[in-house]
């Protein structure tokens, strides 16, 4: 089958910025919406083979999210908030928005699942039922962080410290670094990744083209997005956990049992603490990349969950 035949690539301006995202072709209105969001150091078409897979039951949106792939890079540094989850979120209803999307559901893999997380919060009346994937609350995981998470996790207090020093240290040899990155975290390798899709890993994150800072755009712009979780994020989280909200719908929780999330925190108990519907999930035999590592079993529970 050709490389994600049955979508259609496009992109729009959504409030001045680019958003670049793949959609069903076939977008018959009696089709449910699914919209699949994507996490740190990759795109949206890490979801290909689940999307092949889903094609004929869900209208299926995936979009790049702000800072990666090929939507927006805006340097960010003058307005922390640009790269805070409920920036990006807002971007993803405006995109539905576009489309003439009114209700969806909604799954998201590591950064894409905080984005999730977020949206579900913030526009409650628009997602039907929510599933996140490999990850716990990002405050909770801040909060019990301790030597073995920081070990695990380093990258989380290296991307968030002042620019340009994660930037530089990464632009040095980004190819290797990402290499590191989409191999680790239990995934045991760079074998699970399509190589259609790892061609456009290093296309996006590797890209060297220098943003008004004189800094890669891409890498840039993935710092950016830890270091708005580090602060701005938590801000928002503390703030939503005093009023006492909870996710509405129903959600699903899947994380590997090969992965950190794991090993070091209790996810399902974690995110039953956070939602006002029904929580249910398992660990999978996978690493982090559940989506790649594990595609059908990933669209089966989709499948199963959001009917």
């Amino acid at each position: 089958m050709a490389w994600f035949e049955g979508f259609d690539r496009q992109t729009v301006t959504l409030r001045g910025l680019p958003v670049t995202f793949r959609r069903s072709a076939d977008w018959s209105q009696d089709k449910p919406a699914l919209v699949l969001l994507h996490g740190f150091p990759q795109t949206h078409v890490m979801w290909h083979r689940v999307a092949q897979q889903l094609k004929d039951r869900y209208r299926l949106v995936m979009p790049d999210l702000r800072g990666y792939g090929d939507s927006s890079h805006e340097a960010g540094d003058n307005a922390p908030a640009h790269y805070s989850k409920r920036a990006m979120a807002q971007e993803v209803i405006d995109l539905l928005d576009h489309l003439g999307i009114q209700d969806f559901y909604l799954c998201g893999h590591d950064r894409g699942g905080r984005v999730a997380h977020r949206l579900a919060l913030d526009h409650p009346q628009r997602v039907k039922k929510l599933c996140v994937i490999d990850i716990a609350p990002t405050l909770d995981m801040y909060d019990a962080t301790d030597f073995d998470f920081a070990r695990a996790y380093y990258h989380w207090f290296h991307l968030i410290q002042p620019s340009p020093l994660p930037e530089l240290m990464i632009g040095g040899n980004a190819k290797a670094y990402l290499h590191a990155k989409l191999g680790g975290w239990g995934s045991q390798g760079l074998g699970y990744i399509e190589p259609e899709a790892l061609a456009e890993y290093e296309r996006c994150f590797c890209d060297p083209t220098p943003n008004a800072r004189g800094l890669p755009a891409a890498i840039h712009s993935a710092c950016e997005d830890y270091r708005a979780s580090a602060g701005i994020d938590l801000q928002h989280d503390r703030e939503s956990r005093t009023r006492g909200d909870k996710i509405p719908c129903d959600t699903l929780v899947l994380w590997g049992e090969r992965g950190v999330v794991n090993r070091l925190f209790k996810p399902l108990e974690l995110w039953q603490a956070q939602c006002a519907g029904s929580v249910s999930g398992l660990a999978v035999a996978a690493g982090h990349f559940i989506p790649e590592e594990l595609p059908e079993l990933t669209a089966r529970g989709l499948a199963s969950f959001m009917a």
